[in-house]
């Protein structure tokens, strides 16, 4: 048989171009047959041979499929060894080295425990002094204040507060509160026409109470009111009451003591204290919510008012009613410092006209008016004039700067309107006036509105 793998020797033709030559012993040692090994690499498939099992291996760490076990411990725990038993110490040895003598040692005792038995007892005593927070001995005592002299303020708010009530407006959800002052015992009540206006223009709708200082609440009615003053009358049915009295505004003074009282914020029977802070103040009176278009000759106070105060009185350091209050000026709403109150003797002029005839009439001459300054002269320039009204009766023309009615100077248009309002209906009055550079004196005689 002739193959591949035939010796050359055994060929019939060898190749020519093979030669046969030894290998190089490297390449022999590398790659040549060992000589344990079989005569054939290949392995006959029916042969069943057995193979033989590989030993375990000596080292279990190089088995990966070896089982954790512990092994024996990396080094010998030497045994301990027994020392002789030494000698106990004494409190002399651990405290002084054995440098103290026994007898010291006793002295030293001695004084520490007599110094730990005066501290005890001085200890003991400044507990008894200092430690103890609570006491049966103490009795504490109240003065009645029967030996001292009532304040001012004190006798003015016993005097008036009986006297001023809390008046409250409600229609449907809305609703309103103010002060007012019992002015006569019949059940008269003086307060501003701001304060009741929605009850006024709903009538049999809004529901109109007064409540006194005693609790006591009950209807009231409206008399009369004024727009252009803001005063307004009501009438209860309570009898015996209290009445405030009413002063002179006269007798009032810049820088005198003033009480006010009312119901700011709803709070009722409330006293706050100031001083008068000018007079003869004008201020005008509108808002939404009311008809009340008014121009007060006001006295201005520095007492705190506040929303609520409305209609409540202003009461000088003898109990006597000086104002009605009714406005504040204020950036946010509350009180600066700054209340008007209008003079008594309007309220009580207007009042009177309330409650006799249940309307009050005013002076008019018949124009309208706006406030004019400049390096000239400052007043009321007239922007129009009625026709036939007294104004134009006495020559008063558009243009025209008005400077003085009767003995007050004018200095603005509001100021115009509380000078009016001053004069008497049907009475001639002097008006100074400045007509092209020209100072002009002309008569005019108001008339009722």
């Amino acid at each position: 048989m002739r193959g591949s793998f035939t010796p050359s020797a055994d060929r019939a033709t060898p190749s020519p171009k093979l030669g046969v030559r030894i290998p190089d012993p490297v390449l022999a040692e590398a790659f040549g047959r060992p000589a344990d090994a079989p005569s054939s690499l290949q392995r006959d498939p029916d042969a069943s041979v057995q193979a033989e099992p590989e030993p375990e291996p000596e080292d279990p760490w190089r088995d990966p499929h070896s089982p954790v076990r512990l092994g024996p411990a990396g080094a010998q725990t030497p045994e301990p060894v027994e020392r002789p038993a030494g000698l106990k110490l004494g409190v002399r040895e651990v405290l002084f080295g054995d440098r103290v003598a026994p007898r010291a040692l006793v002295v030293l005792g001695v004084l520490a425990l007599a110094i730990g038995l005066v501290g005890g007892l001085i200890g003991r005593e400044t507990a008894e002094v200092t430690g103890a927070l609570t006491s049966q001995k103490v009795n504490l005592t109240q003065s009645s204040g029967e030996d001292l002299p009532q304040g001012q303020v004190a006798k003015v708010a016993d005097a008036v507060l009986p006297a001023v009530v809390s008046i409250q407006v409600t229609l449907g959800d809305n609703a309103g509160t103010g002060s007012g002052v019992v002015i006569d015992g019949d059940g008269y009540i003086v307060t501003n026409n701001h304060v009741i206006s929605m009850a006024a223009t709903n009538p049999g709708k809004a529901i109109l109470q007064v409540t006194f200082s005693d609790g006591t609440k009950v209807p009231a009615q409206i008399v009369g009111r004024d727009t252009k003053t803001d005063l307004a009358v009501l009438k209860t049915d309570v009898g015996g009451l209290t009445v405030a009295e009413l002063g002179n505004s006269a007798d009032v003074q810049v820088g005198e003591d003033v009480v006010a009282v009312g119901s700011p914020l709803g709070l009722s029977k409330t006293v706050t204290r100031g001083i008068v802070s000018a007079l003869d103040r004008p201020v005008r009176l509108s808002g939404e919510g009311t008809d009340t278009d008014a121009v007060i000759d006001a006295v201005q106070t520095d007492a705190a008012i506040n929303p609520g105060n409305s209609g409540g009185p202003l009461i000088d350091a003898e109990g006597r009613v000086i104002g009605i209050n009714s406005a504040i000026r204020s950036e946010s709403g509350g009180s600066v410092g700054l209340g008007f109150a209008i003079p008594i003797d309007d309220v009580t002029k207007v009042a009177q006209s309330l409650i006799r005839t249940g309307e009050m009439k005013h002076p008019d001459i018949g124009i309208n008016a706006r406030s004019v300054i400049n390096d000239a002269t400052s007043g009321a320039e007239v922007a129009n004039v009625r026709s036939s009204g007294p104004a134009q009766q006495a020559g008063i023309v558009e243009g025209d700067v008005i400077t003085k009615v009767g003995d007050r100077t004018v200095t603005s248009a509001d100021e115009l309107v509380v000078a009016v309002q001053s004069s008497a209906i049907g009475q001639p009055t002097p008006v100074q006036l400045i007509r092209s550079g020209r100072l002009v004196d002309v008569s005019v005689t108001p008339v009722s509105d």
